[in-house]
């Protein structure tokens, strides 16, 4: 049978505790022997409960530590919602808004980064200094850096929204200069010495992306049916990032793009490999399936291509650099180029290819 005291419910051995906290009816269920003294006990901690409430000092979760409306209590309180909880309970309510790629980011920056150093902290104690101290000791480059507080300027911006807290500490800290990646493309002569050193399929995929302008996670995820030799064309449908196939990274990176003669050519040849009974355009011919990531191109293909060439080394990515300086130079029309190369307009073009935009004067006599 059950025995009620102010606020307190007694029932075999357990007891529900009852009160009212941030105007909301709070019933906590204790463990209770059937004893005066045990009853006593009960009583003191209801009471130190509204006396914590009245002087706004209460700790739901130091008194109740199981109970599921502490965390819930907690999320709204800056002073003891943790900065491991708060991430945590981000990145699991955001999930479905991002692709898998970049939750795979956020999941580095959050679990290697953003935890390991300012998870203890409750939200309300972190600091401006401190962030910027972290910062620069971080040992990566300004962009790592950038992206590894997106987590975290998110999380706070929404704790701002919703009134958990009055001032947003990362407002104050401006992302990092990035120096831009610069151009640096490959002369014709050393394209003929890099392809020179390859042979089959490897040949043709590293002719195709010089002649192409493609990413390399676009590069990969190239298929038979986005060929269309009739029209002297193909189409950038998609990309592959870390194995996973998906949208082209903007609107305007799906596109048609120009075969040059130097592609075609390196297409046809690629058909013989993988035309009769694959759907993906380039294989990794020691295992004869669709390549995994771009990491593998690099090591397995394109370092020692170059090592043997004795080429500069230069990233894959500056093959499409390459495409970009040798379209610009041969007099294509910019805003043409920005329509190969999938930019949504032609200030990309202007601010990092202008040097290769002949000027007007160009043709004059001096």
């Amino acid at each position: 049978m059950d025995h009620e005291h102010k606020g307190i419910t007694i029932r075999g051995n357990s007891a529900v505790l009852a009160f009212t906290y941030q105007g909301k009816r709070c019933r906590e269920t204790l463990p209770m022997p059937p004893t005066k003294s045990a009853l006593k006990q009960l009583q003191q901690k209801r009471q130190a409960i509204l006396y914590e409430i009245r002087n706004g000092i209460f700790d739901y979760s130091k008194h109740f530590p199981l109970s599921k409306k502490a965390k819930a209590f907690r999320q709204g309180r800056a002073d003891q919602y943790t900065i491991q909880e708060a991430l945590k309970d981000w990145l699991k309510r955001n999930e479905p808004n991002y692709e898998l790629s970049t939750l795979h980011g956020y999941n580095s920056a959050i679990f290697h980064h953003l935890i390991p150093q300012f998870g203890a902290l409750k939200i309300a104690d972190l600091s401006v200094i401190q962030v910027k101290e972290w910062l620069a000791k971080l040992t990566c480059s300004n962009k790592r850096k950038n992206n590894i507080l997106i987590p975290l300027r998110r999380l706070y911006e929404e704790m701002y929204l919703e009134g958990i807290i009055d001032k947003n500490p990362l407002d104050r800290i401006k992302n990092l200069t990035v120096t831009a990646r610069e151009p640096e493309p490959f002369t014709l002569d050393e394209i003929e010495k890099i392809l020179g050193q390859l042979a089959g399929q490897e040949r043709n995929l590293i002719q195709f992306a010089f002649w192409s302008g493609l990413r390399t996670s676009e590069l990969i995820a190239l298929t038979w049916q986005d060929i269309d030799f009739e029209n002297n064309r193909f189409y950038v449908r998609r990309a592959k990032v870390r194995g996973i196939i998906k949208g082209t990274k903007t609107s305007a990176g799906t596109r048609a793009v120009i075969l040059q003669d130097q592609a075609k050519q390196a297409l046809l040849n690629q058909y013989a490999y993988t035309g009769a009974a694959n759907e993906v355009v380039f294989h990794d011919s020691r295992k004869n399936q669709a390549w995994k990531n771009d990491q593998s191109i690099r090591k397995i293909v394109w370092t020692p291509a170059l090592k043997k060439a004795a080429v500069k080394y230069r990233e894959p990515y500056q093959t499409r650099h390459t495409f970009a300086s040798m379209l610009l130079s041969n007099g294509v029309n910019p805003m043409k180029v920005t329509e190969q190369m999938g930019h949504k307009d032609w200030g990309m073009i202007r601010k990092v290819y202008g040097r290769w935009i002949p000027s007007a004067d160009d043709n004059q006599p001096l």
